[in-house]
């Protein structure tokens, strides 16, 4: 053995010594010039196996980990990406729009509109409705038999003068007054052979001396306004009576004041009676609602005077004398009378 082989062999076998210190060290010492340091660098490839020599590098990849959290803030990014996600709630606005067509729906409540038309098909009584008008007609034709039971109804002889003045105004301060009808009075019909029995009969009054007229204007046939074609009596409650001759049955009376002008007569009572006193009388028209004359407290209504008169449906009563009251009117205290006429048939 030579002494650069000796000298080799010991250089190895330190080497084999230090080898486990070279974790420790932080440099190596250059190897003896003689050898080849390729052939340590094998040898501690085969001793690496126990794994001491792989843990140094460890280290130095353990610096590249901390790069990892580098990319961390990358994540966050991911949630600068969630804002897009609130996108889908704007869209569940677009959800929201179903509702909106709700309304729509509330037309479905057509249905119970269509119930009511069910009962409208099931209500035949709704047309026996309109049929049943036609039932009245039946009623009408029995009114219409009474005539020929009654023998030949037929409206009464009556002759009106005319008119004073157009329209009918109705006093707004006067109570108790109805108002005009608008239309002409319908003809009022009785028994054929009724006639105005009170033309040129006896007239008296209750006021001997009257105002201005005469008597007999009350029964002479003339019915129209005039300034001096009316009997005047004094004021308060007056009456005029016709004496017919003989006992009737009366079935209208058809009684004129002054209709030159609108008035409203007060007090307007008209009876019947076979007493020439009148003790015993059947009232057959009263406007008196308050009994200011004392006769009663009447039920009928106050009316404005026209042209036409006041007709008084006496339904047949019987009597010999015709008397009629008034107090004044609401012009003035006078009582007026133009002319009267009573309709009806003689008793034999």
């Amino acid at each position: 053995m030579s002494r650069f082989q000796h000298a080799g062999l010991v250089g190895l076998s330190m080497t084999l010594l230090l080898l486990p210190l070279v974790g420790c060290r932080e440099a190596e010492p250059p190897a003896p010039p003689g050898i080849t340091a390729a052939q340590p660098a094998v040898t501690p490839e085969t001793d690496a196996e126990p794994g001491l020599e792989p843990e140094a590098p460890m280290p130095a990849e353990t610096p590249e980990e901390p790069e990892q959290p580098a990319e961390m803030p990358e994540e966050p990014e991911q949630p600068a990406e969630m804002p897009e996600e609130p996108e889908q709630p704007a869209e569940t606005p677009e959800v929201l729009e179903q509702p909106a067509e709700m309304p729509e729906q509330p037309p479905q409540p057509e249905q119970p509109a269509e119930t009511p038309e069910e009962p409208s098909t099931d209500m035949a009584p709704a047309n026996v409705g309109q049929d049943e008008p036609k039932e009245p007609d039946q009623p009408d034709e029995t009114a219409a038999a009474p005539p020929a039971v009654l023998g030949n109804l037929a409206p009464i002889p009556l002759e009106l003068p005319a008119p004073a003045f157009r329209g009918t105004p109705v006093p707004l301060d006067e109570p108790n007054v109805e108002k005009p009808r608008g239309a002409p009075r319908p003809a009022f019909l009785a028994p054929a052979g009724t006639v105005n029995l009170s033309r040129g009969k006896p007239v008296s009054s209750s006021d001997p001396a009257p105002v201005s007229g005469e008597l007999d204007y009350v029964a002479d046939g003339d019915k129209e306004a005039s300034d001096f074609g009316y009997l005047e009596l004094r004021p308060g409650t007056e009456w005029i009576q016709v004496d017919l001759g003989q006992k009737a049955t009366i079935y209208a009376v058809v009684l004129w004041h002054n209709h030159a002008e609108a008035r409203v007569y007060r007090d307007v009572v008209v009876q019947i009676s076979d007493d020439p006193d009148c003790l015993d009388a059947q009232t057959v028209y009263n406007n008196d609602y308050d009994n200011t004359s004392g006769l009663a407290i009447g039920t009928d209504m106050g009316y404005v005077e026209t042209a036409e008169g006041r007709l008084i449906d006496c339904r047949g009563s019987e009597g010999r004398y015709v008397r009629f009251y008034s107090r004044g009117s609401n012009i003035d205290e006078k009582n007026h009378y133009t002319e009267v006429e009573v309709f009806g048939r003689p008793i034999e």
